[in-house]
Parts: structure tokens; sequence; C-alpha cells
């Protein structure tokens, strides 16, 4: 069967591999139908995704339907049952894990990058990794997975309805974490550099918006906010500024969530630590809980266009190669980007 290999050295090849077998006593095969490109999968394919398998079978965001299921499944997947999956791995013995964060498990190995992926026709997995999608379309569950991560950054923030939130970073991670935080209650700032991207962000609950490149991103908090700074930042970006900005604009003792990567060492005035008083916290992956809120609020969303503005293209997998060089030229103004093997 067809799968799509990314090396580290901007190359991309439709390969064969072995088409799985009927599933083991407790595995679910599974039929790809929708996969997403993350911005893991472009930083793997740019060399600059040092976690990665060289070469690896990208895609951990998955929309499919069960193919067959093993002799001691659950009943509550049956085939033909469309479903997304939880491609992270936990070992069960590590501090995270012990303490029940299996979502920050030490030796994790997410599928797509310490392990091949799901960008194939066919793929089995343990059933505890598959998880029903109530009423969505195989499509729209190719979302679910980057938005639980916003969605478990909220959690991690312990965002209440008396809150301002600013999420920098509207992409599909941080429009994640708009959605989640507004259906909180809280009052939300979105904060990136793309008009366009803005102005879904306020359709997905953002009450405020800044262009961090044209406006003055101080002025606009303290106007907000009658002076305070936001409650809660959650850095969605990962670079250098963005992880300063943060930290600069939080509120005295407010709470600071990084979820991005910054690519380079990132110098503070670590007095804004002590002084505000800060809780500073990492946010890593999802948790099931957050995979089905998710899938709970797609099901219910008021305005189902917005799902079709979420998705930047869909393609077959033979436009692959030239759909990540475009997007390695154009990496501001993608949100996802679907592969689609039915």
């Amino acid at each position: 069967m067809k799968a799509i290999q990314i090396s580290h050295s901007q190359t991309l090849d439709i390969i064969d591999i072995e088409k799985p077998q009927a599933p083991g006593p407790e595995e679910v095969l599974l039929r790809l139908c929708y996969v997403g490109f993350c911005g893991s999968d472009l930083n793997t394919f740019m060399g600059r995704n040092a976690m990665a398998l060289d070469p690896v079978i990208p895609g951990h965001e998955v929309g499919a339907v069960i193919e067959a299921v093993g002799s001691h499944v659950p009943e509550g997947l049956k085939p033909g049952m469309t479903v997304t999956c939880n491609p992270y791995t936990n070992c069960g013995k590590c501090a995270s894990c012990r303490n029940g964060r299996v979502n920050a498990c030490q030796h994790n190995e997410t599928l797509g990058v310490q392990r091949n992926g799901a960008m194939r026709e066919l793929i089995t997995l343990p059933w505890e990794k598959v998880i029903p999608a109530g009423l969505l379309t195989p499509r729209t569950c190719a979302l679910v997975e980057p938005m639980s991560v916003g969605f478990h950054a909220v959690s991690r923030a312990q965002v209440t309805d008396i809150d301002v939130v600013m999420v920098i970073g509207c992409g599909m991670v941080g429009m994640g974490a708009v959605v989640r935080s507004a259906m909180r209650g809280a009052t939300v700032v979105a904060a990136d550099i793309d008009d366009s991207k803005l102005a879904l962000a306020r359709q997905m609950g953002a009450s405020y918006t800044i262009n961090t490149r044209t406006e003055d991103v101080h002025r606009r908090l303290l106007d907000m906010t009658s002076g305070f700074g936001p409650d809660v930042v959650i850095e969605a970006v990962g670079s250098t500024p963005t992880y300063q900005m943060a930290v600069d604009e939080v509120a005295f003792t407010g709470r600071v969530v990084c979820i991005g990567y910054a690519k380079a060492e990132v110098s503070f005035e670590t007095k804004y630590f002590v002084q505000k008083e800060l809780d500073i916290r990492g946010s890593r992956n999802a948790m099931p809980q957050d995979f089905r809120a998710v899938i709970h609020y797609l099901e219910r969303l008021q305005n189902p266009e917005i799902v079709d503005r979420l998705i930047t293209r869909v393609i077959r997998p033979d436009e692959a190669l030239d759909t990540m060089r475009w997007w390695s030229e154009n990496p501001g103004k993608v949100f996802r980007i679907l592969v689609d093997f039915s």
C-alpha cells in the first residue's frame, strides 16, 4: 500500500509499504480518510526537527473509519465507525505517568515523529488509542488533535470566567486555546501578525485582537485590562520575542503557559518571575478528556463554515511534495493541510 515518507533533506516520497494484516486481539485496523500535516512535519521537511526519525512516515492528526477490530476490543468500537486517535504513547513507569499526567510521558513517542505515523492507507493501533468521533466527519476529525493541544493548555492555565486570557499565535493550536478559554467564560485577547487569522479568532470567541506587528501590544493590553495586564498568557508560537512578550505582559501574579518550542535560547528579565510571583507552566500534547472536549465542541458548532476556514488545502498524496515546498515558502498562511487518502 502507499504511504508518504519525509526525510530531513527537504525530500518527500510516495513509498510502498506492507499492508497490515488482521488486527491483533487488542488492536483496531483503521482505514485512513484524512490526515493532517502540522508544523512539526514542516520542521521535519526543513531539517529542523531533531526529535523525528529520518526518514519518517508523518501524520498524527487522523480522521479514519474502523476497518476491523480484534477479538478482545470493547464493543464500543465497531467496524464502520468514524474515529480519530490519541497519537501519543506512555510508558506507565516514569514520573509523569506515575502522577497521572500521561500526556507528558518522559518516553513518549508520537505518531509521525519518534515513530512512523498515519500518512498511509491503513494503520493498526491499540484500541485504547482509538477515539470515537460521534457525529463528526472524517475530514473534521483530522482537526481534533491539534485543537486538543490548545484545550489542554487552557486546563494547565486553570482559566476561569473572571480571567483575561491572551493567546499569542492563532494557528490551529492557538485557535484551540481561544475556543476553550471562551467556552470557560474568559475574556480572550488573540494576538498574531496575520489579520485574517485574527478575524477568524474573533469568530471563534476572541473579544479583542492585536496585530503584534503593527500595534503597540503593551498599550493595547493596558487599555483592555484597566491597566492590570492579562491574567493568563498562552504562548502558542515558539519564538524568542513571543516568549519574552508573555512574561513582560502578563499581570502580576499571573499565569504563563508555554506550548511552542523556541528554536533558540531565550533571555528573560528574571526579576519579573519574582516581582510578579508568576506561575510559568509548560503544556505538552493533550489528555483524553481534551480530545473528548474538542469533539463535543465541533459536534455543536453553531457555524460549520468555521471548519472550512481552518482547512487551508486538501490534497492528494501525490501533491504532497509540491505542497510542502509551497508551505516552506509561506509558513504564516497555513492553518491545516489535509491529505485525502479516501
